[in-house]
């Protein structure tokens, strides 16, 4: 199996998500495209986002909330056929994420649901702020297990927790966040790691953003696909 590399698609502008949307295609990994609120909450991003055709789509919309407004929630996008991947995030718990997966079943049945842990924006020192007494790493492996018992297709957990993970999730998509070319400055990211590493530690595929989508993106891609040789 290729390894998967997810282009974020971090912008509410359609045309830079056309020049994001036309990078080369490689026979050295499958591509695909992640969608976030940002995009998708934008006045014609839903509308560009159901006329794609021919790619790996994933809406990444990290749905958070009592299990009926989920499951409302994805019923909502069975318009949205080319869709291959939506978020839930593991902290609604495992009664919400059971009934994602049964709904995305019924909206299409090529659909998977993968579920969110703990932010790559987090660090030890953010995440006990919010009243959190475990460690990042005892939290992801619980909602680990929360997310294989929900029955999900697939888990997003940092570079930092993959080989733990791994060990729960072995037949499951492994999805990578927070990945950043070498020597590419963090921003707002906390936990981060460089494409070949994460791969390299056991994930299945990698999201990364704004290494490849600042500057010159065909360019930044070629540093990308070289990084990994």
């Amino acid at each position: 199996m290729k390894n998967k590399i997810f282009i974020a698609c971090d912008t509410s502008s359609i045309s830079k998500a056309k020049k994001i949307l036309a990078l080369p295609k490689t026979k050295k990994v499958e591509i695909g495209y992640k969608f976030g609120m940002e995009f998708f909450y934008s006045e014609h991003g839903r509308k560009f986002i159901s006329k794609l055709k021919n790619k790996t789509i994933w809406l990444d919309l990290k749905l958070l909330d009592i299990p009926n407004t989920v499951v409302s929630s994805i019923n909502s996008l069975r318009d949205l056929k080319n869709v291959k991947y939506i978020t839930v995030h593991a902290s609604g718990g495992l009664e919400m994420m059971r009934k994602a997966k049964k709904t995305a079943k019924k909206v299409n049945k090529k659909l998977k649901i993968i579920g969110v842990t703990v932010l790559t924006s987090f660090n030890s020192k953010s995440f006990k702020k919010i009243g959190f007494k475990k460690s990042i790493s005892e939290i992801v492996i619980q909602q680990a297990k929360l997310i294989k018992a929900a029955g999900l297709d697939g888990i997003v957990c940092s570079g930092h927790e993959v080989k733990k993970i791994k060990k729960i999730c072995n037949r499951m998509d492994i999805i990578t966040p927070g990945i950043r070319l070498k020597g590419d400055p963090q921003q707002d990211q906390k936990r981060v790691m460089t494409p070949k590493i994460a791969f390299k530690n056991g994930s299945t595929s990698i999201v990364i953003g704004r290494s490849i989508t600042k500057g010159n993106i065909k360019n930044n891609f070629k540093k990308l696909i070289h990084s990994l040789n």
